[in-house]
């Protein structure tokens, strides 16, 4: 069954906030050598340029990297950490907005056997695709996919609505991981995953 791709709408509009509660609930789809992976959003944070001490693109910072972030939203922003994790990213907002939602973690619904070998993990456990770095890796999201659009039904990367809404009653918020450097940024709670669900990573209020 095909579902329809997330729009220009969705992506394009300026609460990145909004848009990071919004994606959860929707399905990030990837087809890598005729391997079609999914699972569904479960927890996700916000990046808002130029004002958020913990984006890339704080005080309207423009390199090779954040580049893609200035682009109209609806496109992948796909970034190294460590040297060896990759993270997938949501660019969002009008073009030169640099807003930008990190996927941190999915429930895994199609083709698990695949995402298993690709972690080379023999027993299904949260840790499968439970933070960015485990899902990029389970779905097979490289950075040579940066900039890739979100929207087209042909392209390797997509999300996709199926019709499930997540109640703002079940969505709970705190603040993002890894962001102790970004001063009082860091305290902001916008970081948000879908309550009672096995699949996301430790998550303190």
């Amino acid at each position: 069954m095909e579902y329809p791709v997330l729009s220009s709408v969705f992506y394009q509009r300026e609460d990145v906030v909004q848009i990071s509660k919004d994606l959860l609930g929707k399905y990030l789809v990837t087809e890598f050598d005729g391997q079609l992976t999914a699972g569904k959003i479960v927890e996700t944070e916000a990046y808002r340029g130029p004002d958020d001490k913990a984006c890339h693109a704080w005080n309207n910072r423009f390199t090779d990297r954040t580049r893609v972030m200035y682009e109209t939203g609806g496109v992948a922003y796909v970034y190294l950490c460590y040297g060896m994790h990759h993270l997938f990213n949501v660019v969002t907002g009008p073009k030169g907005m640099a807003h930008a939602v990190l996927i941190r973690a999915i429930e895994p619904i199609h083709n698990v056997e695949t995402m298993q070998l690709r972690r080379n993990m023999t027993a299904l456990k949260p840790k499968l695709t439970a933070g960015p770095g485990a899902l990029s890796q389970a779905l097979g999201i490289k950075t040579a996919f940066n900039g890739v659009s979100l929207m087209d039904l042909a392209s390797p990367i997509r999300i996709e609505d199926r019709g499930e809404v997540v109640a703002e009653s079940d969505i709970l918020a705190g603040p993002r991981v890894g962001v102790e450097s970004a001063g009082e940024c860091a305290l902001w709670p916008w970081r948000f995953v879908v309550k009672g669900s096995v699949w996301v990573s430790k998550f303190r209020k």
